[in-house]
């Protein structure tokens, strides 16, 4: 799972980085940043027809973007639900013991259980505010 989160990540950031670019060499209709990275570069490099190329070029980027970003997300939640599940789990196996009934032998009177009975500090309060034996008539 980690290894196709890491995967995700660092394609991620290569089509961040490469759809930066594009969008730079895209020539404007002012003729701004794209003059200054050599607005003739890519028109020799991709012919005349460099704005159709590069608009579907940034389309496409756009779009793997998206996906990427979508992918990650639920990577990342499936991770978190898959170790939230494991603490569910382990706290279900470490409190299991704590909550089992004490034999019929070891319960004593109610009027020596206040002195002899050990308090446990993993008891909630709910359990420690019930009656331990039979009310007296």
């Amino acid at each position: 799972m980690n290894l196709l989160i890491n995967l995700c990540l660092v394609l991620f950031v290569l089509v961040a980085a490469l759809m930066v670019l594009v969008i730079l060499m895209q020539r404007p209709k002012s003729e701004g940043l794209g003059a200054a990275f050599g607005g003739g570069v890519t028109e020799n490099i991709f012919g005349a027809q460099t704005t159709n190329v590069l608009v579907k070029f940034t389309t496409w980027l756009a779009g793997i973007f998206f996906a990427l970003t979508f992918a990650l997300s639920v990577l990342y939640a499936h991770q978190s639900t898959a170790s939230s599940a494991f603490r569910r789990e382990l706290m279900k196996n470490q409190a299991a013991p704590q909550t089992s009934p004490a034999p019929a032998g070891a319960q004593s009177s109610p009027g020596s259980s206040l002195g002899t009975t050990p308090a446990s500090p993993a008891v909630s309060p709910a359990a420690s505010a019930a009656p331990t034996g039979s009310p007296k008539s």
